[in-house]
């Protein structure tokens, strides 16, 4: 089996820094999968994925991430905690396609993968928080699974058309930038509004309701 070359290097090495920001344990798991039976020559810096018992940690990972990251109110305990686990492992993950033969390489990697799986991590941990504030589970399974099924995707276009990888990457990260925002002004809104729910002052959205269904009752005094 023909070597990665270095469009299919890069692209993988961006893959494997965005999509630990979302599925770690999947993205271990599928890449060891990927080198342990030969289906990608894996670069020699990612040789231990494929080793039986980093698969089987990474297996039973995944089982338990599956679950919990589609309990609401526990998918995001789970963001949180992950913060300080996915950001550097997916630096360290995309430094790997490039190995120790490639220094300068690596280090670039590393910066921008360790980025990448920021981006992607805090995108789906707003996001998310944003969708925990619905009663419903099932838009929070739907998006779990959405999250699920993005990430193998990425991963195999990546080195099976590159070119077709880096223009959805792109895209995906223009659209990451503003959930990140949208989300995060929702949230800082929302978080406001209880905040002085429970100190005792008047809700500003629930006053001006108020005010606007006075105006609309026939014979009562006008507001001063």
């Amino acid at each position: 089996m023909p070597e990665l070359d270095m469009p299919q290097l890069l692209a993988l090495a961006a893959a494997l820094g965005w999509a630990s920001g979302i599925r770690l344990y999947l993205v271990v798991l599928l890449t060891g999968l990927a080198g342990y039976f030969g289906w990608v020559p894996l670069p020699s810096g990612l040789h231990l994925l494929a080793n039986p018992v980093v698969l089987a940690v990474s297996g039973f990972m995944v089982f338990i991430e599956f679950f919990a990251d589609k309990i609401p109110g526990l998918d995001s305990l789970w963001d949180m905690v992950h913060t300080v686990i996915r950001i550097p492992a997916g630096a360290a993950l995309a430094a790997g396609v490039f190995g120790g033969d490639h220094a300068v390489m690596a280090l670039v990697a590393a910066l921008l993968g360790g980025g990448f799986a920021a981006t992607a991590h805090a995108a789906k941990a707003t996001t998310r928080a944003a969708i925990n504030t619905s009663p419903e589970p099932f838009s929070n399974v739907g998006a779990s699974l959405v999250e699920d099924s993005m990430v193998p995707a990425g991963l195999w276009l990546a080195v099976a058309h590159p070119l077709v990888f880096v223009v959805l990457f792109i895209a995906v990260l223009i659209l990451s930038i503003w959930l990140i925002r949208k989300s995060w002004r929702f949230l800082r809104g929302l978080i406001n509004r209880v905040t002085r729910i429970f100190s005792g002052k008047p809700d500003p959205g629930v006053t001006s309701a108020f005010q606007f269904k006075r105006k609309e009752i026939p014979g009562d005094p006008p507001n001063v």
